[in-house]
């Protein structure tokens, strides 16, 4: 038997400095303004589809802090920082289960190892989002997330909806495997309430928890075995829904996933069909995702050999390479800035009719 430290001795060993934590509390309050529609900006989140290699986190994470900066009239950018992996299944857990690569399970070094990158990404201003896969991890780090995701197999869960309750970030319910958005729906009114029930404190006992319930919980479009629900259809199909359960009309979409077939290069596509949405009128789109690495594609993860990794290619889900990335990305930008001028032009026309008027 293997015991590991307490959610306190973990956080006292790899603390949060202040100067961190305004960062991440002001990066929060950000996404509740872009989900609430009081910021106009998009929420953009974007990463490898998990973290297995620090070291390429890092470099990916202050390119994309540099893009951040270029882009920040437009879009709010979070790094997709995934350090558990579910998996429909078998395969690998994740960098927190097992951050040797080689079927070690060294659970204790992953937890800190997570904490430290989560520490470090922090420092390079860089806000983080993660899925939130196993309620006994998620407060080892959940201090230092912006956004969470509660995934497409667990959206149903009871256990993962209390967890959401009980978190202190906007949460992003997916869609099920299957393509079901009700479990999203169902997820976000749930997490909304105040919930009772049993989990560990931070000094590592069995504790009664009693949530306030989270008000900042939304759903997020990511397609199912069903198919994509990316398009205007679906979206609308969706915002309905959420009508009905008399909650937020906002969303999400998940440029990746089965909303584009699993297929790196066509989350393109995708993207470019959402800003289309948003450019014809649909504010209720408030960001999207995309899984992209420093370069493209994927490879497979053998225990055995773990040192003949490609560098910065994911041992997952498939991903788009830095390059086509930052294309995306400020091609997004460039349309909605030619949108807002060409809105802003509109006004200041129409003003100046209004006061010729008066004049005359």
């Amino acid at each position: 038997m293997e015991f590991l430290p307490s959610y306190k001795e973990l956080k006292t060993t790899l603390p949060l400095l202040p100067d961190q934590h305004r960062f991440i509390e002001e990066s929060r309050q950000t996404v509740r303004s872009i989900l609430n529609g009081t910021d106009s900006r998009l929420l953009l989140i974007v990463g490898p589809c998990s973290i297995h290699d620090p070291l390429s986190a890092k470099e990916f994470a202050k390119r994309l802090c540099q893009l951040a900066q270029h882009v920040s009239s437009h879009f709010f950018i979070i790094m997709r920082a995934y350090c558990e992996k579910p998996r429909t299944s078998a395969g690998w857990k994740g960098f927190l289960y097992d951050p040797f690569l080689n079927g070690s399970h060294a659970i204790l070094t992953g937890i800190e190892w997570t904490r430290q990158l989560l520490l470090e990404l922090t420092s390079l201003q860089i806000p983080v989002a993660t899925e939130f896969l196993d309620p006994l991890t998620a407060f080892y780090y959940d201090d230092l997330v912006t956004w969470g995701s509660i995934g497409a197999r667990t959206a149903s869960s009871q256990i993962h909806r209390n967890l959401a309750s009980n978190l202190s970030m906007p949460i992003g319910f997916k869609n099920g495997i299957a393509g079901n958005v009700s479990a999203a729906v169902n997820g976000v009114m749930v997490a909304n309430h105040p919930h009772t029930f049993m989990s560990i404190c931070e000094n590592g006992k069995p504790t009664i928890f009693r949530t306030k319930g989270n008000q900042d919980a939304h759903i997020v479009l990511r397609g199912g075995e069903s198919g994509p629900n990316y398009d205007p259809s679906s979206v609308s199909e969706a915002l309905a829904r959420l009508e009905h359960a008399q909650l937020p009309p906002c969303l999400l979409i998940d440029c990746a996933h089965h909303n584009s077939g699993k297929k790196h290069d066509k989350q393109l596509a995708v993207f470019q069909s959402v800003i289309h949405q948003i450019l014809e009128g649909n504010t209720n789109i408030r960001g999207l995702m995309l899984e992209s690495h420093l370069h493209a594609g994927n490879q497979t993860l053998l225990s055995s050999n773990p040192s003949q990794l490609h560098y910065g290619v994911s041992i997952t889900d498939p991903c788009l390479d830095w390059k086509s990335t930052a294309h995306l990305i400020q091609w997004g930008a460039e349309r909605l800035q030619r949108q807002f001028s060409e809105i802003q032009t509109c006004i200041e026309v129409r003003t100046s009719e209004i006061v010729m008027k008066e004049i005359c």
